[in-house]
This record gives structure tokens, C-alpha cells and sequence, in this order.
């Protein structure tokens, strides 16, 4: 009987990032970020009401809705690297307190996460509505991360922790000096797709009255009751940045790739 050969399938936003023939004229990355970029151009030229109005009303949303992911992505960053030690940790406590926290966070949806922090909690502490929103976001990405940062740590070969510590290093001063700065450079790529995806999910802020680029949107749509126009400018910007960052972390993966030959 011929052996059959096992082959892992990974449906990830990793496959935001821009494939090989990126630098094709009609490549499909250039197709989509071109066409939507020329969309947004076109449409409150062609039509001006209510495109260019729309477009004159999005701007502070897009801000605020970078506000919130670079917050996020930034408190995430430093869950994810202490869950991640935590994971890997020899001390029985602390690897379990952080194994029950990664699989707890990630089987609650983030939203329910966000409902929970800001009405939930609310009743008996009150937090702020961006607060509660970065909250909620870097603690749930911070589960991911640290399985990232845990697979990135496991991924550095052995010998090297060895040979640290027979030179005299303890494994505290092996981890810090030897093995993360290793580290950071593998997850770097990882990272990249998790902040795509955080970015894609900041929309869920909208629902307490964060004035994200969704938010600015229902706004708009409920006075004008431009639903299609104002949905349909929302969708292109959101696209335009998420393609436009996934190209970035492409260029940063390539880099990173040919630094290593």
C-alpha cells in the first residue's frame, strides 16, 4: 500500500500577503489596490454628491480607526511576548496561568470580549469607550501573539540556550541577550498579518460609539440614507489600506528572507 504523504493546510490572513507575482503589471494585488484606489478617486469626481461628500466626512474616522489598532497592536505586542514566555516558562504556575489565558481568550469572540469589558464590567468600573475598545482588542490579540512569540522562541535551535549558559549566562540573561532578539526578527512577518487582521477588526469598535472609519460611515448613511455609496466608500478605503500594509509586510518578509541567505 503506498504511504500517504501528510500535508498541513493553513487558512490564515497571511494570505493577504502579496504572492511572488506581485511586480506583474496585472498581477492581482496591483488589480485590487489599483482598482479600488482609483474608485475612490473616480467616483466623487463622476458623482460628486454624495461621493465627494462622504469622502469629505470619512477622514477623522480613518484616523481614529488607526488610533485604535496602533494602541492595540502595540499593548498586544507586550501581552503576546509575556504569554509567550509564559508558555515556554519551567515554572508550573505561570505556564499554566498563561496556557488557561490563551485558551480562554481565543474560544471568546472578540466581540463578546468588548460587549463584556465595556457594559459588563461597566457596572462596576467605568471605562472610557476608546480604553475599553484597545482593552479589549490587545487582550485578545495578545493570545494569539503569544502563541506567535511562543512557536518563535521554540523555533531558535536548542544548542544555542545550551551554549549560553555553559559560557556562564543564566537563562534569564540567555533569553534577553541570546534568544529574543532572534526571536523578534522571526515573528516579525506573523506580527505583520496579526496587525492586518486587528485593523480589519477595529470596525467592531463602532458599536460603542468609537468614531472609527465604520463608525463615521453609519453616521453618514443614517442622515443621508446613502447606505450603498456610504458602505460601498468605507469597504474601498478599508481595502485600500489592508492591501496596502499586506504589500509592506510582504516587502518586510522578502527582506527579512534574503538577509538570511
Amino acid at each position: 500500500m503506498a504511504s500517504l504523504k501528510k500535508t498541513k493546510i493553513e487558512i490564515t490572513d497571511g494570505a493577504l500577503i502579496p504572492e511572488k507575482d506581485t511586480n506583474a503589471v496585472f498581477s492581482a494585488w496591483r488589480i485590487s489596490f489599483f482598482g479600488a484606489l482609483a474608485l475612490i478617486i473616480l467616483l466623487p469626481i463622476v458623482t460628486p454628491d454624495p461621493y465627494r461628500k462622504i469622502l469629505e466626512f470619512l477622514p477623522d474616522g480613518i484616523l481614529r480607526t488607526f488610533e485604535v489598532t496602533i494602541f492595540s497592536i502595540i499593548f498586544a505586542f507586550f501581552i503576546g511576548l509575556i504569554t509567550g514566555l509564559g508558555r515556554i516558562s519551567r515554572i508550573r504556575i505561570i505556564n499554566r496561568i498563561a496556557t488557561v489565558y490563551v485558551e480562554v481568550i481565543r474560544g471568546i469572540p472578540l466581540l463578546v470580549q468588548i460587549f463584556y469589558i465595556y457594559y459588563a464590567l461597566g457596572r462596576f468600573l467605568q471605562i472610557p469607550d476608546i480604553a475599553s475598545a484597545v482593552i479589549a482588542m490587545a487582550v485578545c490579540y495578545g493570545a494569539y501573539l503569544g502563541e506567535i512569540f511562543r512557536a518563535g522562541i521554540q523555533s531558535i535551535p536548542k544548542g544555542q540556550m545550551e551554549a549560553a549558559l555553559a559560557l556562564g549566562m543564566s537563562r534569564t540573561q540567555a533569553l534577553s541577550k541570546i534568544i529574543l532578539p532572534q526571536t523578534i526578527k522571526v515573528v516579525l512577518p506573523p506580527v505583520g498579518n496579526e496587525f492586518i487582521a486587528l485593523l480589519k477588526d477595529s470596525s467592531l469598535v463602532s458599536i460603542l460609539a468609537v468614531s472609527d472609519l465604520l463608525r463615521r460611515g453609519r453616521e453618514f448613511a443614517s442622515k443621508t440614507f446613502y447606505y450603498f455609496e456610504t458602505y460601498t466608500m468605507v469597504a474601498l478605503i478599508y481595502l485600500v489600506i489592508t492591501l496596502f500594509l499586506s504589500r509592506l509586510v510582504g516587502i518586510m518578509e522578502e527582506r527579512l528572507r534574503t538577509g538570511e541567505r
